[in-house]
């Protein structure tokens, strides 16, 4: 049985630490797992291990079908129902990048805000480990190369507004001043009583 996780806000030190090489993998097949059903439950395309409070280089992904009756069924409509293909990327390493876009990015710890016109490379190749530690490498583009450079940003402790352009991000950061302290309090909120808890 999946155990879902509590995904970690905007203000708690684990989304800003660089996460540590996996190298035991008894576990990672079962931290997948839940972290691809916390992902399902959170409406996401991606997760990486930091943003539900561990600090490893492993994230998960989805590529979901899309179809005209998806965007009638609406918020309540269950995303496993869509999945194309689950993917989990362990200790991932970009190899290769081509090209450049941009895109609006949002993130599962930063509920609700999204940011327009974030640089990404168009293509990348990722080589990584499985969920079973078995070298892998998968090339994408567009949609999937964005998410994939998102997640692994997590990894090293970097969130996607922080690609904006220098002006772009002063002012993303000042529109979104007040909702970002209130992520910040409730990150605060939760850290003490996991301490309490604990």
């Amino acid at each position: 049985m999946a155990e879902l996780y509590t995904v970690r806000l905007f203000g708690d030190p684990v989304l800003r630490k660089r996460a540590l090489r996996v190298t035991d993998f008894s576990q990672i097949p079962h931290i997948a797992q839940n972290m691809l059903e916390t992902m399902f439950e959170a409406r996401g395309v991606g997760l990486a291990a930091p943003q539900v409070g561990l600090s490893q280089r492993l994230f998960v992904w989805a590529e979901y079908l899309d179809s005209e009756e998806d965007e009638e069924e609406g918020e309540d409509a269950d995303l496993r129902t869509r999945v194309r293909q689950t993917h989990v990327m362990v200790n991932p390493v970009i190899t290769f990048r081509e090209g450049e876009q941009a895109s609006t990015e949002g993130c599962l710890s930063i509920p609700g805000l999204y940011a327009e016109n974030v640089p990404r490379s168009l293509r990348v190749r990722v080589e990584y480990q499985d969920e079973r530690g078995e070298p892998k490498v998968y090339e994408a583009e567009g949609y999937n190369a964005v998410v994939i450079q998102h997640e692994l940003d997590h990894l090293d402790g970097v969130l996607y507004f922080e690609r904006l352009p220098k002006e772009l991000k002063a002012k993303w950061l000042e529109d979104n001043r007040e909702e970002l302290a209130r992520l910040q309090r409730q990150a605060k909120a939760f850290l003490k009583e996991l301490k309490v808890k604990g």
